[in-house]
């Protein structure tokens, strides 16, 4: 059995629902710009981010749910008002974050595979 949940959205509306789905839960969720059918994304650090975020989520917790979520085109997510920008407040991407929790990483120190375990591991 998997050590975590991953759970693959699109949008603000389908992420809303997978953390509702997933109350009580220790939530990661990673947000990038949507892939085309090559599986390359139209933001070149998500691209670059992704191998690195991978190798780190072996040390997930037990029982946690790791969110990949797809913001959407490049045109929308430049849009200040978009609701990833307003209620989540992102100002980039990629960006992990611990849902509930003021920990994130965005952007380059999501190159950083010891950022990354270190936001997987701690309490």
């Amino acid at each position: 059995m998997a050590r975590y949940e991953q759970v693959d959205v699109r949008g603000y509306g389908e992420f809303r629902k997978a953390v509702e789905e997933r109350k009580g839960k220790d939530i990661f969720a990673y947000f990038c710009g949507d892939k085309d059918e090559q599986g390359k994304s139209w933001c070149p650090d998500c691209d670059r981010a992704e191998p690195i975020l991978k190798g780190a989520m072996g040390v997930l917790p037990q029982g946690s749910v790791f969110i990949y979520c797809q913001v959407g085109e490049r045109n929308y997510w430049k849009d200040p008002s978009n609701e990833f920008r307003t209620t989540l407040k992102l100002t980039g991407v990629p960006t992990l974050l611990r849902w509930g929790t003021p920990q994130k990483l965005v952007e380059e120190e999501c190159f950083k595979e010891d950022l990354l375990r270190m936001m997987f591991t701690e309490d």
